[in-house]
């Protein structure tokens, strides 16, 4: 069984975050200026650096 170490958990985690939309208050909010997050991944076609133990 592999467990995770923390730091990698946390990194995966804080990338789990920012793969979401942008929520609809900030769409409104913003007037349409803001409609997508730049920072969403596919998860088959663009992987995350994996750097185990640092």
């Amino acid at each position: 069984m592999v467990k995770k170490d923390l730091k990698k958990k946390m990194r995966l985690g804080k990338k789990t975050r920012q793969n979401r939309r942008v929520p609809t208050f900030v769409t409104i909010r913003s007037k349409r200026k803001v409609q997508a997050n730049t920072k969403t991944r596919v998860w088959r076609t663009e992987k995350i650096k994996a750097r185990d133990k640092e």
